[in-house]
């Protein structure tokens, strides 16, 4: 019975010695089956036993039984520096009421869940399921970066309308999530990113980020070796914002003009938003007849449109930096042209902008680096911040972020 119990059991190393079930609960004496431990003061193996320390620590169910082990960490006394010591077990750690393995299965439901309630379903306490946490988090945290090449940075709010916001760093090869820093002062990214050493950080060779400012000095300073990206998905924001901006600007002035051109403006721009942001080619019909019905009702909008078009086509369709420069140029030129039916640039924001960025902006045509992968690392963060009911403690939102794309969990039975 105590062989089976020990491959059910299926620790390295470990033997069952004896066993006592009460109702639904299993409880299993264990300890190694060596008979020495190395000495950690001289290094001399020893296998003079000491003493017997038992204590119960809390494991993997086997079945529908609950599994408690009366672990025996036996201590030792050295021939040689006749000093006592206490043996490593690879299962648990010290002073620790479970097993690596069962706090793993624990910070696995914590992933897609919150702490209360994984507390709740497992019949634990809040604070005993933060402890596992933080022992795996020990584990994992801080994530290895040797690899790291293409870097991307963004931002998240952390707690809704309150204007608290963390940097999120990204590995833009791996798509994975490599660091969060809880403010975005520059001292605080710098900090943050010199922890990973200064070899790395002369290995980057791109970092994409977004038209903030803070983030583009911050990396020329401590990345010598790295071009600095601006995300074309931040860019069409730019001009994406002005446009709606010129739809709301359109049905404020429909107002002044006579009862049937009011009503068909206002009935062609109210809540289609998103079919004029949208690109053309992804439209459905129904919503190609609504964009046909706003051009013609507002021929501002039709031009603004037809350039906000041209703007995603050069990005799409330009095959080197040459092509994507000489369309960009031509780009501008058309988009500080005056409306007349407002006497002002069609785009004059946007241009501003994109002149200012303009040697980051163009760096896309040559390397094609997009920050698609942080945007899905920020909607996957936004779902993590939900599941947890929000996070007014920046390092449990770290640990649970960070977990989430680099715990592998190995619960072998």
């Amino acid at each position: 019975m105590k062989r089976i119990l020990t491959q059910l059991l299926n620790l390295p190393e470990v033997i069952v010695e004896s066993s006592l079930q009460e109702g639904q609960v299993l409880i299993l004496a264990v300890s190694k089956k060596v008979k020495s431990a190395i000495c950690p003061h001289c290094g001399q193996k020893s296998s003079k036993l000491h003493q017997n320390q038992r204590y119960l620590v809390k494991d993997l169910p086997i079945g529908d039984k609950e599994v408690i082990l009366n672990v025996n960490r036996r201590r030792f006394k050295c021939k040689k520096c006749r000093k006592t010591f206490s043996e490593e077990l690879d299962f648990v750690g010290k002073r620790k009421g479970y097993t690596h393995r069962y706090a793993s299965k624990i910070v696995k439901q914590i992933i897609n869940s919150n702490v209360s309630n994984v507390a709740r379903n497992n019949g634990l306490t809040d604070e005993s399921v933060n402890s596992m946490l933080e022992d795996v988090a020990k584990n994992v945290i801080p994530i290895e970066v040797k690899n790291l090449r293409r870097l991307g940075i963004d931002e998240i709010s952390l707690v809704k309308g309150q204007g608290k916001f963390i940097v999120v760093l990204v590995d833009i090869d791996s798509g994975k999530l490599i660091g969060l820093v809880k403010e975005r002062k520059q001292t605080e990214i710098e900090n943050e990113m010199r922890k990973w050493g200064e070899q790395v950080l002369e290995q980057i060779e791109e970092v994409s980020i977004d038209m903030t400012g803070n983030y583009k000095y911050l990396v020329e300073n401590i990345c010598p070796n790295a071009v600095v990206t601006v995300d074309r998905f931040h860019v069409t924001k730019v001009v994406h914002d002005e446009l709606n901006r010129a739809r709301i600007a359109e049905r404020k002035t429909a107002s002044s003009l006579n009862a049937k051109s009011r009503e068909k403006i206002f009935d062609s721009l109210k809540g289609n938003k998103y079919t004029i942001l949208k690109a053309e080619s992804k439209l459905t019909e129904k919503q190609k007849e609504k964009l046909s019905k706003i051009r013609e009702a507002s021929p501002l909008i039709a031009i603004m449109h037809e350039l906000k078009e041209d703007f995603h086509n050069i990005f799409e369709e330009s095959e080197d930096l040459g092509t994507g420069i000489l369309g960009l140029i031509d780009w501008l030129k058309e988009a500080v042209r005056v409306s007349a039916a407002r006497a002002a640039p069609y785009y004059h924001k946007s241009v501003k902008t994109i002149k200012r960025w303009f040697g980051e902006i163009v760096g896309y045509f040559e390397r094609k680096t997009t920050n698609g992968v942080v945007e899905g690392i920020n909607n996957k963060l936004k779902l993590i911040k939900r599941s947890g009911f929000g996070f007014r403690n920046f390092r449990n939102f770290e640990i649970r972020a960070l977990l989430s794309w680099h715990f592998s969990i190995n619960l072998a039975r």
